[in-house]
């Protein structure tokens, strides 16, 4: 324990600096492409991919239900002192396939405090699924108070397995560090204030601790990024649309490269989310620079802004249209489950639907409260909406409170 109480001053100057320079308005909508080709990076930058398996409980809070899933973890030991009595740092993966363990920052500080990397995958993504067919009943064990214990218990899995390892006695503790970006980051903050005797510290990188139902804030945030002239932009070729699905639907959603999705709301949300995520994650050239040119020009803003989809954030970005389909998150066992995944969260938990604010938006009206809740209804059955309330009540939303170590 003591190694504990030494280590945690050491960190908290590079806490602080890591928390300043990565902090992001990460939105919440899954962008699996992103996830592994934006901020991870090309294939081949991570530290391991060797895949590794533990046995998980199901279901935590049951007395009764003993039943037990694989799941999937990562372990990078080469920064690790030699005698495995450096800090382990546990990097939680968020909603999304985890893949293995990238060659970030995080790996800068394990080679400064010769710390152990390790990354469990969150239960039901990628390859640690309880249930082959995803139906809305197999999916009551999808939350995160589960995710939590999932962390705790793997924690203290792997303490053990150290210490089996070098034959040290099972009291030994090394010093835990948690670490997390957006809905992971909310998990690692969250892991600190629920298991305050498992870890020395934890790292919320835009950690979304705050469950909000309405979440106009995140229109307003893609406003403000966009400045007067591309928002201008923007919110003239969103009311182009709006004019265009009244009269010719079809030939507007064929522009896009989405005349798949019938529902217009699932179309205007895929238009909505293009915009945002090239301000989200640092390009508002790839989609401001044509914009205003054509506005300027006197050129088709609809047809400009119908080639920037296409072009970046389907093809380039490898954004896929059927992952705003209700009727294909409606499916079970879908070829990606991690949309049908997070978006059961939403409707579920933590709500955070990017609505559009009733005046200035820059997303179509039409997105609003009623577009999120029918999607629940529609997509997972009777009775599914996210009660906020008692997840903030739960957690303690932004008035979340830990003890020091």
């Amino acid at each position: 324990m003591g190694s504990r109480a030494r280590f945690a001053p050491i960190l908290s100057t590079s806490f602080l600096l890591l928390l300043l320079r990565s902090a992001q308005p990460l939105g919440l909508r899954q962008q699996t492409p992103l996830a592994g080709a934006e901020l991870v990076g090309i294939a081949g930058r991570y530290l391991t991919r060797e895949e590794r398996w533990m046995n998980q409980r199901l279901d935590h809070f049951s007395p009764t239900d003993h039943r037990q899933f694989k799941q999937r973890y990562f372990e990078f030991l080469d920064y690790h002192d030699a005698a495995a009595t450096g800090p382990v740092f546990l990097r939680i993966c968020g909603e999304s396939s985890c893949d293995g363990i990238p060659n970030d920052y995080l790996a800068v500080l394990a080679k400064k405090f010769g710390a152990a990397v390790v990354t469990p995958e969150h239960r039901y993504y990628g390859k640690s699924s309880p249930f082959e067919s995803l139906t809305t009943e197999n999916l009551r064990f999808l939350s995160s108070k589960q995710a939590l214990f999932d962390l705790a218990v793997f924690r203290q899995y792997y303490q053990e397995t150290l210490n089996s390892r070098h034959n040290r006695s099972s009291g030994f503790e090394n010093p835990w560090f948690v670490f997390g970006v957006s809905y992971a980051g909310a998990l690692s903050a969250w892991f600190r204030l629920k298991f305050p005797h498992l870890t020395c510290g934890s790292l919320a990188s835009s950690g979304v601790v705050l469950a909000v139902y309405n979440f106009t804030d995140f229109d307003k945030q893609v406003g403000q990024s966009a400045g007067p002239e591309c928002k201008a932009a923007l919110q003239e070729t969103t009311r182009l649309v709006d004019e265009q699905l009244q009269s010719d639907s079809d030939s507007v959603k064929a522009l896009f490269g989405a005349q798949t999705l019938k529902n217009d709301g699932d179309f205007l949300f895929l238009l909505a989310d293009a915009a945002a995520t090239t301000f989200q994650y640092g390009n508002p050239d790839a989609v401001c620079s044509p914009l205003t040119n054509a506005k300027k020009n006197g050129k088709d803003l609809v047809g400009t802004y119908a080639q920037f989809v296409r072009d970046y954030y389907i093809k380039k970005l490898g954004t896929t249209v059927s992952s705003y389909d209700q009727e294909y998150l409606k499916e079970t066992t879908p070829d990606d489950s991690s949309s049908r995944l997070w978006w059961f969260q939403v409707c579920s938990e933590v709500a955070y639907f990017q609505v559009a604010p009733k005046n200035d938006s820059v997303r179509s009206a039409k997105i609003n409260t009623r577009y999120n809740l029918d999607l629940c209804k529609n997509v997972y059955g009777e009775g599914v909406y996210p009660d906020v309330f008692m997840t903030n009540l739960y957690y303690g939303g932004t008035s979340i409170a830990g003890l020091s170590p």
